[in-house]
């Protein structure tokens, strides 16, 4: 099963990716993380990523597209994955897509996560004053505003790029952590 996560920034995508892993048995994707994980390791792609996303810049597509491609290849990809932050813009779809056909691949499903922007702000404030020890570069008030407006402009045109697509699910990320899930489960559910 592949599937793609879309939402905004503190919308809870990477919880719900992980919940989505651990029930349906396929690789979690998170560009996000993948690049943290660079910067932790002060890999080539991390030292060049570094000061990008401390701006609350985003990477290039050509670079993300790289990393994507190679880390669909991996083992724990076989049994389907879930790219959560990606793709993150038209252009990113369209190559996206251009890889899945040329790999015999299909999306299975889209999952959108809609959330009221001005709940994110006081979700993205809490997320930092808890991680306080481990702290993310993106997690401050003024890189939120910034993806926030990033995500306007760039991803949320990816809701009328799947808007077709058979089993594109809107999902009410207003609801707790714990319902968002359950109805997520639900529709992925009927897609097996």
């Amino acid at each position: 099963m592949i599937v793609i996560l879309l939402g905004p920034p503190g919308a809870g995508k990477g919880t719900q990716a992980a919940f989505i892993k651990n029930n349906f048995n396929i690789a979690h994707i998170s560009t996000g993380d993948m690049l943290r994980e660079a910067v932790k390791n002060e890999t080539e792609l991390g030292l060049m990523a570094k000061d990008v996303m401390e701006r609350g810049d985003l990477v290039s597509d050509d670079l993300l597209l790289k990393l994507i491609n190679e880390r669909i290849k991996n083992k724990d990809c076989e049994n389907g994955f879930i790219l959560d932050g990606y793709p993150r813009n038209q252009k990113q779809a369209a190559s996206l897509d251009e890889i899945f056909s040329q790999s015999g691949k299909n999306i299975d499903g889209i999952v959108q996560i809609d959330v009221d922007f001005s709940i994110l702000e006081k979700r993205i404030t809490s997320r930092a004053s808890e991680n306080n020890s481990e702290k993310r570069a993106d997690d401050n008030l003024d890189v939120l505003k910034k993806r926030l407006k990033e995500y306007v402009e760039q991803t949320e045109p990816l809701v009328s790029y799947y808007s077709d697509h058979k089993n594109y699910i809107v999902i009410n990320g207003m609801n707790n952590i714990s319902k968002v899930s359950e109805d997520i489960k639900n529709n992925l559910n009927k897609l097996k």
